[in-house]
Parts: structure tokens; C-alpha cells; sequence
């Protein structure tokens, strides 16, 4: 079978598997529409591996090949068709693995839903449509992968369509989306019009035949082309990869069930954004202007959004503000040429965060699907094994020495340090935003750990013997197999997987020509120098590379985050009310997420409407109605009752007029 073969059984794989359930799934029932969407991305994911092994192993040459021509004219084609190297290869694993184990956890989160095979044919389609995103080679079919993921993405959301709190979250995710992939459609546009190609490999190679030219928006306003470019393509990562301001989609998403927050939020489409910079890299070096911004947007997310995360008290929603911190920690990589560390801490991330999402879910199902963490408390003794699992993927997220976090957020946390030297206030800020946003992460983090499974059991405390759902109270309990095994298989890569890749993604140059970095803005190699010595072999590194946790800030500074929580939410238990009364201003800010939803509703929601309302009174009521068609019945009216005085029906005044004209044309023919 040839690589071709294989590369598109990869991607059409979901695709038919999410056909058939989709179409057939209620005919099959519940247990042959998992086993048939499961089999689908098993297959992906087992031949996604089989590729990596060819490429990282083998030495495999990277595969650049159309599979099918959509159009071309002149100079001017577009394909589909797959570009695989490191990066590519990279992605697909970590979204078909993730995308498995997600399938296996479904059976059990979804058991009993009426529109079970339906979830399974959404998440089997959301998996084809990124592997379409990760794969392509070209930008035409880039959009349609990124427009895909954005469309599923809303089906998933909204999955329970009759609550009226998801249909508000998955427009609101679809609509700000769309805000995002307006400037994503610009970059394209512009990669069309300035570089003559929708291929990458083309577009990449002529980049610097626009390096340092302009283009003018009205008089005396130059406009750098490639930093127009890159932030254009920008502004639709920030949408996809939810960085401030853009970000507001992605809390209200936890509407959707929880397979879906692990799959679609922490591990895959949300990293999309991320990928793309990547993929994108030889375009942004040419555009240090645009770095800039990247750099000064992660770093507002990172930081600002995990202080959010320190109030909420909703499960699913503090690890999704921990995925929009994380997110920031990724793009500010992205904006200083680290795009080894944004991708290294993507994957890292992507298993520890859906470990985390995981973990959530069987609280909420050993719960009764409760998720306010102020009902629950001291459950370690009824979910041992999520317990467990809840720890290890809190201690890889807060950076623990040796857990796959730390090397991937130390490296960039690094990476920043080593471009303050010749930088601008923006490396500044982004320095301060990483190393406080250590601290920060730990605080909630450990405060979700308390709250959840330590302490006092709060869970028995609600009246009248029913929960928040209206359900009969119940003992908690751990969840099935089905569930639990899945928290193993992601615990294990948790751990490990930094340990191990931390050398050649990072220092090795693993990524091959898949990243471009100018040797000027090649910060990692000043983080090599600094931690990683490989002259005894790379165990030796990777050993050396985790003992240096005792020079990192960021370690102090998490461990500062842990014992706050563990003093107020285990020993202190009443500080955190009176820290909140005392500091009211600032918990409603934080607690209002700073203002940006009520700002949005009051600007963009109420008031398109009332422009609507507007442009439907002046332009449809008044001018189309009261004009162009109730004014011309009026007018042709006026002018028939000014008319039906002639027809009077009397022969003699017919004669008269007849006369009158007669006399009319006389004197006329007589002037003339």
C-alpha cells in the first residue's frame, strides 16, 4: 500500500465512518454505531502512528502529492491534496490518539442519550474535517478545514438543542468565529493577490520577493505586505485559538457535553490557530511587526484569563479558562520565533488538558451531573482512580519538575527571557505575563483539586434530598471502565512525554524545513545553550534540563500558587469569602470576566438589532413599503380618481373636449 493510500484512509476514514452513522445510525442502534465511528478513527489513528514511525524512524522524505484538482487557469490552481512532514505528522497523532480515547470515553459519558449515534457521527466528522486542517497543502483547502471545525464545532456545542443556554453558546461561538475568519479570509486573500498561489510550497518560496515592501491604503498610509498578511491570517487564530479579545466563545461552550470540551478545547480544533502560525512561520519572520502582536495578545491571554479561573466555580469552566491561559502561553512561543515550543507545548498540553476535561466529566457523572464544586468536596474516597487522575494532570499542567508541562512551559517561559535582550516593552510585559501566570495556574488549579476532592463532603448538604438537577441525592461513585480507562492511557503521556521529546523537538531540529526561524529570532537555540547539555547523551540532558528547576522562577512562583491554595481552600477554609468581601470591586470584575459579554451584547448584539430595527423602519417599512410599494398603489390611485372625472359617460362632453382638442392643434399647426 503506498503512503498515498495510507494518508487518505487517514483522512476519509471519519468521513465514512461519520456518513453511515450519521445516515443509518438509529437502523444500527447505540452499540454498532460506537463500534463502526470507534473502528473509523482507530483505523486513523493506528496509521497516523504507522506514518509517524515512517517519518520519525525511516527517514521518510516529506510527501508533498494532489489527490484531486478543483479548478486551474494560468498560473492559478487549487488542489486537494496533503503536504506530510514532522509537523504534519506530529498533529495527526496527537489528534487521532486524542480523538480515539475521546470515542472510548463517549460510550460511557453518552449512555442512555437519545441522540447517541448522532454525537458519535458529529465527532467522527469534527475528526476528518482536522485532519483535513492539518494535512493540506495548500491554502483553499486550509479554509475548508478551518471552516469545517468551526461548523461541527457549533453542532457539538449545541448539541442538547433544547436547552436554550447551548443554542445561545454555540452561536455565540459561531458568530465570533466568523469575526476571526474574516481576517483569516484577508490573509488568504492577500497570499492570492501578492504572492500569485494557493500552494503552500509556492507561496512560501516567494515570500522574500515581498519582503520590506509596502502597499498604500489611502494617501500618505503604507502598509508593510507581510506584516498585513500575517496579521491578518492572525486575527483568524485568534478566533479559532480563543485569545482576547475573541476568547468569550470558549467558557460558554462547556455547554456542550464534556467528550466534547476534551476533544474540541483542549486538545484539537482550539490548537488550530496555533498550527497555523506554525505552518505559516517562513511568511511571520518576514514580519517582525506582526510577531509583535502575536506576542502582545498571548501574553494578555495568558495572564488575564487564568485570573478568571480563580473565581469560577463551575468544573468544566475553570479548566476551560486554563485552556485559554495555556492557549496565551503558546501564541506568546509563536511571538518569539519559538514555534518548536508552541507546537511541543500544544502536544504536551493536549493530553494533560484532556486527562484534565476527562477527569471533570466522571466527577460529573459520579455526581449526578452536578458541576458546581461548592456541592461537592472529600470525593478522593469515592473516585479513587479520578482522584488520581485529576492529580496527575494538574501537576503536568502547573509544571511540575519531570511532568510533560514543565518542559514544555519552561522552555517557553525561557524562550522569552532569552528575546529581552534587543527586545521592545512588549518582551517585557510578555515575561512578566508568563511568569505571574505560573503562579496564577497553580492557585486555581490546586483550588479545583481541593474543592472537588479534599475537604469536607458538600455533596449531602443540598435540601430536600435532590440535587441542582432536580435528581434523588445519591453516594458518589466511580465511573465505568469505559470512562476510568481512558484517564490511565492519558495520565501515562502526561507524565512521560515531555521527558522524552523534550530534546529533539525542541533543540533538535526535529521539525526539519516543516519551521522556518531566522537566525536572528532563533531564541530557543539561547534556551539550548542554557538548558540543555547533551554531551553525556539525551538522557543525561533530559535529566539536567528537569534539576533546573531550582534556578526557574516559574517553579518558586507555582509552588508560591500551590500553598496559597493548599492554606486557603484546605486549612483556611473561611479566607476565601472574606478575601472576596473585601476585595468586592475586584471579584466582580473578575467575576464579570472584565465587562467583555455585557459589552458585546450591549454593541454588537442589542445593538445590531436595533440597527436592524432602524434599517427596517427607514429602509423597509418607510422607503419599500411606504415608497416603492404602497406609494406607487397610492400614486397610480391619486392619478385614476383625477382621470375618473373625465370618464363622465355624457356623449356631449366628449364632444366638447374633442372640439378643444381640435382648436389645440389648429393654433399649433398655424404657429408652426
Amino acid at each position: 500500500m503506498t503512503l498515498k493510500t495510507i494518508l487518505s484512509i487517514i483522512a476519509f476514514a471519519p468521513l465514512l465512518g461519520a456518513i453511515v452513522v450519521g445516515l443509518f445510525g438509529r437502523r444500527l442502534g447505540d452499540r454498532a454505531s460506537h463500534t463502526l465511528a470507534i473502528f473509523a478513527v482507530g483505523v486513523s489513528a493506528a496509521l497516523s502512528l504507522y506514518v509517524l514511525k515512517l517519518f520519525v524512524f525511516d527517514g521518510h522524505p516529506v510527501f508533498n502529492e494532489n489527490l484531486y484538482t478543483f479548478f486551474a487557469f494560468g498560473d492559478l490552481s487549487a488542489h486537494v491534496g496533503f503536504l506530510v512532514d514532522r509537523l504534519t505528522v506530529l498533529m495527526m497523532a496527537v489528534v487521532t490518539v486524542v480523538s480515539f480515547l475521546v470515542h472510548v470515553y463517549t460510550v460511557g459519558y453518552m449512555a442512555g442519550d437519545p441522540g447517541y449515534s448522532r454525537f458519535f457521527a458529529y465527532i467522527n466528522l469534527f475528526t476528518f474535517a482536522m485532519l483535513m486542517l492539518v494535512m493540506s497543502n495548500n491554502f483553499l483547502q486550509l479554509f475548508f478545514g478551518w471552516e469545517a471545525v468551526g461548523l461541527v464545532s457549533y453542532l457539538l456545542i449545541g448539541f442538547w438543542y433544547r436547552r436554550p443556554t447551548a443554542i445561545f453558546a454555540n452561536l455565540k461561538a459561531f458568530i465570533v468565529n466568523r469575526v476571526g475568519d474574516f481576517g483569516f479570509l484577508l490573509g488568504i486573500a492577500g497570499v492570492l493577490y501578492w504572492l500569485g498561489t494557493l500552494d503552500y510550497a509556492t507561496a512560501f518560496a516567494r515570500v522574500p520577493d515581498i519582503a520590506g515592501k509596502s502597499f498604500s491604503v489611502w494617501s500618505g498610509v503604507e502598509w508593510d505586505i507581510a506584516t498585513f498578511i500575517a496579521v491578518a491570517l492572525f486575527v483568524g487564530a485568534m478566533g479559532k485559538s480563543a485569545q482576547m479579545p475573541l476568547h468569550v466563545w470558549l467558557p460558554d461552550s462547556m455547554e456542550g457535553p464534556t467528550p466534547i470540551s476534551a476533544l474540541i478545547h483542549a486538545a484539537t480544533m482550539v490548537t488550530a490557530g496555533i498550527f497555523m502560525v506554525a505552518r505559516m512561520s517562513p511568511i511571520y519572520e518576514f514580519a517582525p511587526g506582526a510577531l509583535e502582536f502575536v506576542l502582545f495578545i498571548g501574553a494578555t491571554t495568558a495572564i488575564l484569563t487564568g485570573l478568571i479561573g480563580i473565581v469560577q466555580n463551575d468544573i468544566k469552566r475553570v479548566v476551560a479558562y486554563s485552556t485559554l491561559s495555556q492557549l496565551g502561553y503558546m501564541t506568546v512561543a509563536l511571538g518569539v520565533s519559538a514555534y518548536s515550543a508552541a507546537i511541543f507545548h500544544l502536544t504536551t498540553h493536549a493530553f494533560f488538558k484532556a486527562l484534565l476535561f476527562l477527569a471533570a466529566g466522571s466527577v460529573i457523572i459520579g455526581m449526578h451531573h452536578e458541576q458546581d464544586m461548592r456541592r461537592m468536596g472529600g470525593l478522593k474516597r469515592y473516585m479513587p482512580v479520578t482522584w488520581i487522575a485529576a492529580w496527575v494532570g494538574t501537576l503536568a499542567l502547573v509544571g511540575t519538575p519531570f511532568f510533560a508541562g514543565y518542559y514544555s512551559k519552561d522552555a517557553i517561559i525561557e524562550a522569552v527571557h532569552a528575546s529581552l535582550e534587543g527586545g521592545s516593552w512588549v518582551h517585557g510585559y510578555a515575561y512578566f505575563a508568563v511568569l505571574a501566570g505560573a503562579f496564577v495556574t497553580a492557585l486555581y488549579s490546586f483550588r479545583l483539586l481541593y474543592l472537588t476532592f479534599h475537604g469536607e463532603e458538600r455533596f449531602r448538604q443540598v435540601e430536600d434530598h435532590h440535587d441542582a438537577h432536580g435528581h434523588d441525592a445519591h453516594e458518589p461513585h466511580e465511573s465505568p471502565w469505559v470512562v476510568t480507562l481512558p484517564l490511565i492511557l492519558l495520565a501515562i503521556p502526561s507524565i512521560a512525554i515531555g521527558f522524552f521529546t523534550a530534546g529533539p523537538l525542541l533543540f533538535g531540529g526535529w521539525f526539519g524545513e516543516a519551521i522556518a526561524v531566522r537566525p536572528e529570532n532563533d531564541t530557543l537555540a539561547s534556551v539550548a545553550a542554557k538548558l540543555w547539555h547533551d554531551e553525556h547523551g539525551w538522557l543525561a540532558a533530559a535529566i539536567g534540563f528537569g534539576l533546573h528547576f531550582y534556578a526557574a522562577p516559574a517553579f518558586w512562583l507555582a509552588l508560591a500558587g500551590f500553598a496559597t491554595a493548599t492554606y486557603l481552600y484546605l486549612i483556611r477554609t473561611e479566607l476565601p469569602a472574606r478575601i472576596a468581601e473585601r476585595f468586592a470591586l475586584l471579584y466582580r470584575v473578575l467575576e464579570r470576566k472584565y465587562g467583555f459579554d455585557e459589552l458585546y451584547q450591549a454593541l454588537f448584539a442589542r445593538g445590531s438589532v436595533r440597527l436592524g430595527q432602524g434599517l427596517w423602519r427607514a429602509g423597509d417599512r418607510a422607503l419599500i413599503d411606504g415608497v416603492m410599494i404602497d406609494g406607487t398603489a397610492s400614486l397610480v390611485d391619486r392619478v385614476a380618481a383625477v382621470l375618473r372625472w373625465v370618464q363622465t359617460g355624457f356623449l356631449y362632453h366628449y364632444a366638447f373636449v374633442m372640439i378643444l382638442g381640435l382648436i389645440v392643434l389648429m393654433a399649433l399647426a398655424l404657429r408652426i
